[in-house]
């Protein structure tokens, strides 16, 4: 495979996870909770990444986009890890900044958002969670991200 298609592979399926995140979020009704959220992150990295090294030479880029999804099957095999009980959790999945806030407005934003549990699997497919479906194939393309960076292509001047 050549360097060029692995960069449009990785970074086609970081973009096809990422629209997919917004699907189960947008159409099926499933609210993300903050480790969701967080999963969603070397994704946008990649995709950075993978729209420059497709213009420019060397293998920086490349390895870029490959340490960005490790660290999103990082943060997916924790998230998996809390969905199964194996260790603790954040003690929240939610919130923001309610310093601007009066008591009334706070109260009622509290009351208005979704409670999305990090412990609790939403959704699954052949008993595997989307954080640990995201962990799969984030490995995958941290595989196909290595491949391009091995595939260095030389500056012709």
């Amino acid at each position: 495979m050549t360097r060029r298609w692995a960069l449009f592979l990785a970074t086609g399926g970081s973009a096809a996870l990422l629209l997919g995140a917004f699907a189960f979020q947008h159409i099926g009704g499933l609210a993300p909770c903050q480790m969701c959220l967080w999963q969603r992150y070397p994704h946008v990295v990649a995709m950075a990444a993978g729209a420059l090294a497709l213009a420019l030479p060397g293998r920086l880029l490349p390895l870029m986009g490959a340490l960005a999804m490790a660290t999103g099957a990082g943060i997916g095999i924790f998230h998996v890890g809390v969905e199964q009980g194996w260790w603790q959790g954040p003690s929240t999945c939610s919130g923001g900044s309610a310093a601007d806030l009066s008591a009334d407005a706070l109260f009622d934003q509290i009351m208005a958002a979704p409670l999305v549990r990090c412990d609790e699997i939403a959704w699954q497919l052949a008993g595997i969670s989307m954080a640990g479906w995201n962990a799969l194939l984030s490995v995958a393309l941290m595989l196909l991200w290595l491949h391009a960076a091995r595939r260095v292509q030389s500056v012709s001047m």
